[in-house]
């Protein structure tokens, strides 16, 4: 019986380490020997840029030319109101406006929130940094569109915060600031940098901290006309100034693209115009959207002699695209039918805005100098007013030769049209800020967030409104888009505690800044 009972004994301790191997070798099972444990935060950042400050997926299109673009009357669309093209109409569509939204969230801001989590440690300080300043640049540009929105508790879904709360514009505006500055301060010089997985400037960190300077420039003057304490514009504009901006052409911040076969290779802003209203076979006569460039646009450059007529805009003339300033016409923003004789109205140049190796300009020394300019139009700095808008507009002809030879413009027709459009020292406070900012409306073509946003600021250039039977602003141009109708549902408590605080989720309420 005792060596029955022992037997007994030395089946079950085998079963029972029996079960003990199993259940550990079934955990060496699910492990994937081909995994990496930690991410690859150099093509993971690769990776955002391009999907970043204007991605691929119908984003661009959207919201920035459906919308942004034709509230400030860049482009006109000649589509009812119902139809997809409502931007210039002030219509509701929640898929179009609340895209941006959507996507940024659930594909470049995952991705940035992993590469900061992974590049923790005193060797990626560098690349952590940039992370945290593009992360920024993003944050501001949804912020802008929307108001009060997810931040301090954004793409924490990994921890099981699904439903994050909407921290105020100001508070978004303060942590902002203070992310670019902590990441600023944070470059070290003798640790490694993304190099080539840096897109922009391969690892460059002077030119890194001139973008940081520069963005948080871009913040300070956003705030000129909000009142806070959290936030005081004139302190953090110095502070960017004293830093260093970008002012010249070699610090730009710029994606440089291919016409390769993959989609990514391809310049976004030009693979989407092409691909959903510009069509090339249609030679101008039959747009998918009937997208045209607005009158208001085409007007003004025709007005001023600007010598950018030619290198954004064409007509079509028997089959052919047409630079010729005397034939461009733009297209009544409102239009809601198609225009007689439709080739014959300016839509962007294929050979620069439309080819798909052209370059996708992020920041440049164009928006730099005019912001400089309004600093010291403020009395806030003693740099000269005059001479540093001259730079801008100068800078901003000039940028366009990085579209290729289509887009280079003669020195001396750059130097007559700086010398035609000088600014007016002796004119009022507001003069000046006008010329100005209808010269920053001008040079941010193609940027149409940042331009809208800066015409909400500012109210440069004065535009008239549309007044379409039916629109929902009453006759007045929107202020900001409305939430993801989603959102109502999926984090409904704090979709309602943010329109609360803000005001209605409706085009015409203002965000913060926007006072």
């Amino acid at each position: 019986m005792q060596r029955i009972a022992r037997y007994k004994f030395i089946l079950l301790l085998g079963m029972v380490l029996g079960f003990a191997s199993c259940d550990k070798d079934f955990e060496a099972l699910n492990v994937n020997p081909n995994a990496s444990e930690k991410p690859n935060i150099d093509l993971l950042f690769t990776q955002s840029l391009l999907k970043g400050s204007l991605p691929l997926d119908r984003a661009y299109f959207f919201t920035s030319y459906l919308h942004c673009g034709t509230y400030i009357q860049h482009y006109a669309i000649a589509k009812e109101m119902a139809g997809s093209g409502a931007g210039d109409k002030y219509a509701v569509n929640d898929f179009y406006q609340s895209f941006y939204y959507r996507n940024v969230y659930t594909n470049t801001m995952t991705t940035l929130a992993e590469i900061i989590e992974a590049a923790q440690g005193p060797e990626n300080v560098n690349k952590l940094a940039v992370a945290r300043l593009w992360k920024a640049l993003l944050m501001q540009r949804i912020t802008d569109l929307y108001g009060d929105v997810p931040y301090s508790e954004a793409t924490r879904g990994k921890y099981d915060l699904f439903q994050p709360k909407y921290d105020p514009q100001e508070d978004i505006y303060a942590g902002l600031l203070k992310d670019v500055e902590e990441a600023i301060k944070s470059f070290d010089a003798a640790k490694p940098t993304f190099g080539n997985a840096d897109l922009i400037y391969k690892g460059n960190i002077a030119q890194w901290k001139k973008f940081g300077y520069s963005l948080m420039l871009r913040l300070a003057m956003r705030t000129t006309r909000a009142t806070s304490t959290k936030v005081v514009a004139k302190d953090w504009a110095l502070k960017a100034v004293a830093g260093g901006v970008i002012t010249e052409g070699a610090d730009n911040a710029v994606v440089r693209y291919s016409n390769g076969p993959q989609t990514y290779n391809n310049n976004p802003i030009a693979f989407e115009l092409v691909n959903q209203d510009y069509v090339p076979s249609s030679k101008g006569a039959s747009n998918q959207e009937w997208g045209k460039f607005s009158k208001t646009f085409i007007d003004f450059l025709k007005s001023h002699n600007d010598p950018r007529l030619g290198v954004v805009s064409v007509v079509w003339t028997n089959g052919n695209p047409d630079t010729t300033a005397a034939l461009q016409k733009g297209m009544a923003n409102g239009t809601d039918v198609k225009p007689a004789n439709p080739a014959s109205y300016s839509e962007p140049n294929p050979a620069t805005i439309l080819n798909y190796a052209s370059p996708l300009l992020v920041m440049t020394n164009a928006e730099m100098n005019l912001l400089l300019s309004e600093v010291a139009l403020r009395g806030w700095s003693s740099g000269d007013k005059a001479q540093l808008y001259a730079n801008g507009v100068t800078a901003a002809l000039r940028n366009w030769s990085l579209f290729g030879a289509a887009g280079t413009i003669a020195p001396e027709r750059i130097s007559q049209y700086v010398a035609d459009n000088t600014l007016n020292t002796g004119g009022s406070f507001d003069a000046q800020m006008e010329q100005i900012h209808t010269q920053f409306w001008v040079a941010l073509l193609l940027d149409e967030q940042e331009a809208y946003a800066n015409w909400r600021r500012t109210g440069y250039p004065v535009l008239v409104p549309v007044k379409y039977t039916g629109n929902v602003t009453g006759g007045t141009i929107p202020r900001r888009l409305p939430y993801s109708q989603t959102e109502q549902g999926i984090n409904g408590a704090n979709y309602n505690d943010a329109v609360k605080r803000q005001g209605a989720d409706v085009l015409t309420t203002r965000i913060w800044w926007d006072k």
